[in-house]
């Protein structure tokens, strides 16, 4: 990769953490994909400042002959796409060579759902009273509760936590801070591993709510493992993921009638599009429904 191209993508990179407010997690992944792309055009030869359609095109093709899924190649080329049209803002391209390019027409698939009985068997699988037993059941009531992302969840703060008003204000995509209402069992959940768990663990001035028996602060990776280790205690069939209990909230307050934009807000998505696509999965549950009940069903 050129000097030059690789001063560009840090500057790009510095642009997206300081002006849109990317996490660390979404700014890896851009740097990964636009490596990708320096790389496909140092191979051809070609500097950035050089870069044509066809250059932007092959490059996509060659992720396709690799074998990658066209959700993948769609995020490559918005990468690709955000970044060219930062140097073309910053005066560092004449042009944008990707302007004309079309993303992979995509599939929208169904978030994966569990039902009602099958969350209540998670939510219970931890027992007992130990440390562990007592914090694993305030995060899975939690993260059911307000419907959060791991990255949400694992970066709690106790100054996001408002157990008297009912409330996490958690930092979302974009540092942007939204309002969920947690619910009596969860607070329950919480407070009882606050007073019991935390202060046998927490270091001074550690601000993380969720923390390991390391004495430091919960990750995504061992958060993953947990609930892999209670789905199996409470028989949930498939690999579990823990974006599923997000969906399962989503899903399961628009089955009892919640409206979408509340939804929305307590998703913390940007665009009720995003949000619409639980309102399939609902559909189907309001199809079962005709079926059971109406007399022509």
């Amino acid at each position: 990769m050129a000097a030059t191209d690789e001063l560009l993508l840090d500057a790009y990179l510095v642009h997206l953490k300081v002006e849109r407010g990317l996490s660390k997690h979404s700014l890896d992944g851009y740097s990964r994909d636009l490596g990708r792309f320096l790389t496909s055009l140092d191979r051809r030869g070609v500097p950035l400042r050089e870069a044509s359609l066809p250059d932007v095109s092959g490059y996509l093709v060659s992720l396709a002959e690799r074998g990658l899924a066209a959700r993948s190649q769609g995020r490559a080329l918005s990468a690709v796409r955000g970044f060219l049209r930062y140097l073309v803002e910053e005066k560092e391209l004449a042009s944008d060579p990707a302007e004309l390019l079309e993303a992979p027409k995509l599939s929208r698939r169904l978030p994966s759902v569990l039902g009602p009985a099958d969350v209540l068997r998670l939510l219970n699988a931890p027992k007992g009273e130990g440390p562990r037993a007592l914090r694993d059941r305030a995060m899975l009531h939690t993260m059911y509760a307000a419907g959060l992302r791991v990255s949400e969840l694992v970066g709690l703060k106790l100054g996001e936590v408002n157990l008297e008003a009912g409330f996490l204000t958690p930092f979302g995509k974009g540092d942007k801070r939204r309002l969920v209402p947690l619910g009596a069992v969860a607070g329950d959940s919480i407070a009882r591993y606050l007073r019991d768990v935390r202060p046998l663990w927490a270091k001074e001035s550690e601000p993380s709510v969720f923390l390991t028996s390391r004495r430091g602060p919960m990750t995504r990776q061992a958060f993953w493992k947990i609930v892999k280790k209670y789905a199996r205690e409470a028989g949930i069939r498939g690999s579990l993921k823990p974006h599923e209990l997000r969906h399962s909230f989503a899903t399961h307050l628009l089955q009892g009638g919640a409206d979408l934009r509340a939804v929305q807000m307590m998703l913390g998505h940007a665009d009720i599009s995003t949000t619409q696509i639980y309102t399939h999965v609902t559909g189907d549950h309001l199809k079962q429904a005709h079926a059971k009940y109406h007399p022509r069903g």
